[in-house]
């Protein structure tokens, strides 16, 4: 019973983990369709942290799906709890001072409000990867759309379950009109004009 648990607080405050991190805490968090560029860009962002000497980690949803969720199936009920259960450990993540990067479907809004109120709005971000459905389908790199297309594959986003766009993200990208490179600089742009670090000077 939650009614018998108490949280615990720790001695090391979020001003010390950013001196010693070089960096506050936070979470960016890709949502878009299967196949639009969510996994390519968190990955590439990631990197691009670490060669800058930002210390940072990429949570995947498919990574999540085979161990933290593997219990969890495709429903809207489900994805919701696949979601909440993402956040929370997003948001230790950022607890720890580091930049936590994160490629989920994420298709419901509600449940991203979810997220970004459990994080913390202050240090979420979201980034809404808009690349038309057309185009992922032309791209189809786990062979999911021909099978979702035959009723082979239940619940699935943007052919058999629906996908609900940001209405207000701080960014959108779509990989079908910008490079990796060019969507890497408007990233690292938008962490630093959003505070997350000094520039050096």
């Amino acid at each position: 019973m939650t009614h018998n648990l108490f949280k615990s607080s720790s001695l090391v405050d979020a001003e010390t983990r950013r001196g010693v991190m070089g960096q506050s805490g936070a979470v960016v968090w890709f949502t878009g369709l299967s196949g639009s560029g969510k996994s390519t860009l968190a990955k590439a962002l990631e990197k691009a942290l670490i060669d800058r000497r930002h210390p940072a980690f990429l949570l995947d949803g498919d990574n999540l799906r085979h161990g933290l969720c593997r219990d969890l199936g495709f429903g809207a009920s489900d994805r919701a709890e696949n979601v909440r259960r993402a956040a929370a450990v997003a948001a230790l993540m950022a607890d720890a001072g580091l930049l936590c990067v994160t490629a989920f479907i994420s298709p419901q809004r509600a449940a991203r409000e979810t997220a970004r109120d459990l994080i913390g709005r202050d240090r979420f971000v979201e980034v809404y990867v808009s690349t038309p459905i057309e185009i992922c389908e032309q791209r189809d790199c786990k062979g999911l759309y021909k099978r979702a297309r035959a009723g082979e594959v239940r619940d699935f986003t943007g052919i058999s379950a629906p996908y609900e766009p940001p209405e207000k993200p701080d960014l959108a990208i779509d990989t079908s009109q910008v490079s990796t490179a060019l969507a890497l600089e408007q990233l690292i742009d938008a962490l630093q004009r959003r505070g997350f670090w000094t520039p050096a000077t």
